[in-house]
C-alpha cells in the first residue's frame, strides 16, 4: 500500500488480500476508459488551453507544472468554465501485455482503491484520514474541493483534515530516521487529529496532485533539491502554498544559502522576532550554513526574523512571501527539528544549554507553525475515565472490601466535600463520569493498562504501611481529590496512594497549575502524623522528605549514583541546579492528635518535551559515559519512591532533623549560594542550611545567621526571599 494504510487506535494491519485481475477484465477496463476518454474529447474538441501563471510566477513554474498541481479552469467555447481531463489517472492502463497493477498509476486499481476506501468509510464508526494526495473520486472531484478567496488564495471547503507533507529527500535509513524526528516534534506543536502528517516522496511530488490538500509542506532534506522538483515547489508556492524549509539548501530569489562552517554543529545564541514584534533570545544547534541576500534580490521579508547574537547577525530564520496570492515560506538555518539529546549534540555543556532553551524552541516553533496558517492551540483535554482500586498486596484484600462494605452508603457512594466516588464490581460505557461523581471499579481481575504494571509496582514497593491500596486513573481531574472522602476513615495499615496517567486539572503551589502530560509520575500518597512526634512537631520537612525521596529512588541504585538528580528548597526536584522537572504539594489537616497529610507529587520520567525527564539524564549519562543504564517506568519509581519516603520519615521520628540532613545536603543544589533578600536589589546573602524547623538559614554580611521564608508564588531560584517578623 505504499505505506499508505492508515488505521485508527493503533491498530497494526494483519494481512492484505491481492486481487488478480484476468485478462477480460483487463480488456473491460481498458475499453471503458477509452470510450471515456473520448467522450471527454468529443465534448471539448479544441485543445486545451493552460493558464497563464501570472509574470513574477513565470521564472519558477515550467509549463508542465499546473497541470500536476491540479487541474487548471479553461476558457470553454460558450463562456463558461471547464477543466483540463485528468492526466496519468487515466492513461495508466496500457495494453494487456504490459500492464502492472500499481496503486499511483493504475486506473483499475485507482477504481479499486477508490471503492474499497468508501466502503470501509461507510462501515466504519470512525474517520478514516485523508490520503496524502486524495483520489477520492477523479481529479475533477478533488479541484472542485478548493476555491480561492477574494484574493485568489486556496481555501479548503472540504472539512477534511488537511495534510502536512513532508519532503526528507532520496529514499534511505538516514531519511527515515529524520523523518521520524521531524514529524515527532511537529506533533507536538499541533492537534495530529486535525492533521495528517505524511511523507512526500520525489516520485509522488513530481507525479502526483499532492497540492491540493497540502496545508504546509515541510522540505527538511540536506540534499540539493533537483530542478524539476524545485520547480513544483515553487508553483505551490505560487498557488497560495505554504513552505518550511528546516535546515535544507531550499531558498526563494533574493536569497542565498552560504556555508559558515565555524557555526556548524555549535551551539549559538539565537535572537528571533515575533509577528508582534517581541523577542524570544534562545540556545540554538547551527547547521553551519547562513542566509544572505542573493545578487539582485528584491523580495522583502516577513515580521518572522532570528538572527545570532555575533557580530556579523549572521540571517538564520528568514520569513518570505511570495506572489500575489498568500504563498510565503519561512526558512530555517537553526536545528529546531532537533531535540537536546540528539546524537549530533555531544557535548554536556550544548546539551544543558539547548535542554534550558527547550521550552522557547517550541514557543518558536509554534509561532513559525501558526504564521504558516496551523492551528497549534492546546489540545483538548482527554475524556475522564473510571477509577480502578488495586490492592499492593493480596492479604489486604479481603479487610479492604470489608471495611469498604461498612462505610459506602446503600448505593455504593462514599461522598466528601469535592466529590463522589461510587464502588462498582464493573464499568460499563452508559455510566457518567464527571470532575464531582466518578466510578471506582473493584473488579481486579478486568484491569489492564498499557502505562500502569500492578505487578511491577507491587515488586518495586516495600513498605509496611505506604502505597499499599490504590487509586489508579488513566485520566482524572487531580489526584489531590480523590482521597479526599477516605483519609479519615481508612486505617493506616492501608495506606492510600491516588495514581493517575494524566491530570485535567493538576494543582501546583497557590493557584498554579501543574501540568501532568503522558510519562509524568503523578501521585497523592496519604500520610498520618502523630502529632506529639519528631516529625508531627516539624510538619514543614514533610515536602523536604518527599522531593529527597523522589532523588535517591533514582540515585540510591547501584550505577545510577551519579545521575545529576537533586532537591532545590522547599519543594522541588531538579536536573542539576539547570531545570525543575518535578515538585511537591502537601495538605495537612490536624484531626485530634493526628496529622492527616496528602502528599501530591509529580515528576517527569519519560516525557522529555517540552522541558526536561529523568530519562533524559539517564540517556545523557550513557552517551557521555558509553553505560547501558536502563529507563525508568513511572510505576517503578512511585513504588521506590514510596518505599523510600517511609524509610526517611521512620529515621527521622527516631533521630530528628539530623537524622536526614547529611542524605538532604548532599542532594542539595544550594552549597554555598549567594541569593538577594526581598528581590533583585536586596542585600546579598550566603545560604547556610534549614534550621530544626524545615525553614532556610541565610548568613548577611555581618556574620548574622537569620531563618528566611519564600515569599508566596513569587519565589523563584532562591531571588525573593523575606526575613520572618521578630517575636
Amino acid at each position: 500500500m505504499e505505506d499508505r494504510l492508515q488505521m485508527a487506535d493503533g491498530l497494526v494491519p494483519q494481512k492484505i488480500v491481492s486481487v488478480h485481475l484476468q485478462d477480460s477484465t483487463l480488456k473491460a477496463l481498458k475499453d471503458q476508459a477509452s470510450n471515456k476518454q473520448a467522450q471527454i474529447l468529443q465534448q471539448n474538441p479544441e485543445p486545451s488551453v493552460e493558464s497563464k501563471p501570472e509574470p513574477d510566477v513565470m521564472e519558477h513554474v515550467g509549463g508542465d507544472d499546473l497541470k500536476v498541481l491540479g487541474a487548471q479552469p479553461t476558457e470553454g467555447e460558450d463562456g463558461t468554465s471547464g477543466r483540463e481531463p485528468a492526466g496519468e489517472g487515466d492513461v495508466g492502463v496500457g495494453s494487456i501485455e504490459h500492464c502492472h497493477l500499481h496503486l499511483s498509476s493504475c486506473h483499475e486499481c485507482l477504481e479499486l482503491e477508490n471503492s474499497t476506501i468508501e466502503s470501509v468509510k461507510f462501515a466504519s464508526a470512525e474517520k478514516i484520514p485523508d490520503l496524502p494526495y486524495d483520489h477520492n473520486g477523479t481529479l475533477e472531484d478533488v479541484a472542485d474541493d478548493i476555491c480561492l478567496d477574494r484574493e485568489g488564495r486556496k481555501v479548503n471547503i472540504t472539512g477534511r483534515a488537511p495534510n502536512i507533507l513532508f519532503y526528507m529527500g532520496s529514499a534511505s535509513q538516514e531519511s527515515l530516521g529524520r523523518f521520524q524526528e521531524v514529524r515527532s516534534v511537529l506533533a507536538d506543536c499541533v492537534d495530529t487529529e486535525s492533521y495528517t502528517l505524511y511523507p512526500l516522496s520525489r516520485e509522488s511530488a513530481l507525479r502526483d496532485p499532492w497540492s491540493d490538500n497540502c496545508l504546509l509542506l515541510v522540505i527538511a532534506t540536506r540534499e540539493a533539491i533537483p530542478e524539476d522538483l524545485s520547480q513544483k515547489f515553487m508553483a505551490y508556492l505560487s498557488q497560495g502554498g505554504k513552505v518550511l524549509g528546516l535546515c535544507s539548501p531550499f531558498t526563494l530569489a533574493g536569497f542565498q544559502v552560504t556555508s559558515k562552517s565555524v557555526l556548524r554543529e555549535t551551539v549559538q545564541n539565537l535572537v528571533f522576532s515575533k509577528a508582534d514584534q517581541t523577542h524570544v533570545k534562545l540556545s540554538v544547534l547551527s547547521s553551519g550554513y547562513v542566509y544572505e541576500e542573493g545578487p539582485g534580490g528584491q523580495l522583502s521579508m516577513g515580521k518572522l526574523q532570528g538572527h545570532l547574537e555575533n557580530e556579523d547577525k549572521d540571517r538564520l530564520i528568514v520569513q518570505v512571501p511570495f506572489g500575489p496570492r498568500g504563498g510565503e515560506a519561512v526558512l530555517c538555518q537553526a536545528h529546531l527539528e532537533l531535540p537536546p539529546s540528539s546524537s549530533v549534540v555531544q557535548a554536556q555543556e550544548d546539551f544543558n544549554l539547548l535542554k534550558s532553551s527547550n521550552t522557547r524552541r517550541y514557543e518558536v516553533l509554534r509561532e513559525i507553525l501558526t504564521t504558516l496558517g496551523l492551528n497549534c492551540d492546546l489540545k483538548r483535554a482527554p475524556a475522564l475515565t473510571p477509577l480502578y482500586l488495586l490492592p499492593a498486596a493480596e492479604e489486604i484484600w479481603d479487610p479492604l472490601m470489608q471495611w469498604l462494605g461498612k462505610h459506602v452508603d446503600p448505593e455504593g457512594v462514599i461522598k466528601s466535600s469535592k466529590l463522589s466516588l461510587k464502588f462498582l464490581s464493573s464499568y460499563t460505557s452508559n455510566i457518567e463520569i464527571t470532575p464531582s461523581a466518578l466510578p471506582v471499579v473493584t473488579d481486579v481481575e478486568s484491569f489492564l493498562s498499557e502505562n500502569f504494571n500492578l505487578e511491577i509496582y507491587r515488586q518495586n514497593l516495600q513498605t509496611k504501611r505506604l502505597g499499599k491500596v490504590i487509586l489508579f486513573a488513566e485520566v482524572t481531574p487531580t489526584t489531590m481529590n480523590l482521597l479526599d472522602g477516605l483519609m479519615f476513615e481508612i486505617p493506616p495499615e492501608m495506606g492510600l496512594i491516588a495514581i493517575a496517567v494524566r491530570q485535567t486539572q493538576g494543582k501546583g503551589r497557590g493557584s498554579n497549575a501543574w501540568l501532568s502530560p503522558m510519562g509524568c509520575a503523578v501521585s497523592t500518597l496519604l500520610v498520618s502524623i502523630p502529632l506529639r512526634s519528631q516529625l508531627g512537631q516539624r510538619i514543614p520537612f514533610v515536602q523536604h522528605l518527599m522531593s529527597l525521596a523522589v532523588v535517591e529512588a533514582v540515585r540510591s541504585i547501584p550505577e545510577y549514583q551519579d545521575i545529576n538528580l537533586r532537591v532545590k528548597w522547599p519543594n522541588d526536584i531538579y536536573y542539576s541546579d539547570f531545570m525543575k522537572l518535578g515538585g511537591v504539594l502537601v495538605n495537612s489537616t490536624l484531626l485530634g492528635e493526628t496529622f492527616y497529610i496528602l502528599i501530591g507529587c509529580g515528576f517527569n520520567v519519560s516525557n522529555s518535551n517540552p522541558t526536561i525527564c529523568i530519562n533524559d539524564l539517564v540517556a545523557e549519562y550513557n552517551k557521555q559515559h558509553r553505560a547501558e543504564l536502563k529507563p525508568f517506568r513511572t510505576d517503578d519509581l512511585i513504588a521506590r519512591t514510596v518505599t523510600v519516603l517511609e524509610k526517611l520519615i521512620d529515621t527521622f521520628q527516631d533521630k530528628g532533623p539530623n537524622g536526614i540532613l547529611p542524605l538532604y545536603y548532599k542532594y542539595w543544589v544550594h552549597s554555598g549560594q549567594r541569593v538577594r533578600l526581598g528581590g533583585l536589589e536586596g542585600p546579598e546573602v550566603w545560604i547556610v542550611g534549614l534550621d530544626d524547623s524545615g525553614f532556610l538559614q541565610v548568613q548577611q554580611e555581618d556574620g548574622e545567621i537569620v531563618t528566611v521564608h519564600p515569599d508566596g508564588n513569587s519565589f523563584d531560584m532562591l531571588r525573593n526571599l523575606i526575613i520572618p517578623k521578630q517575636q
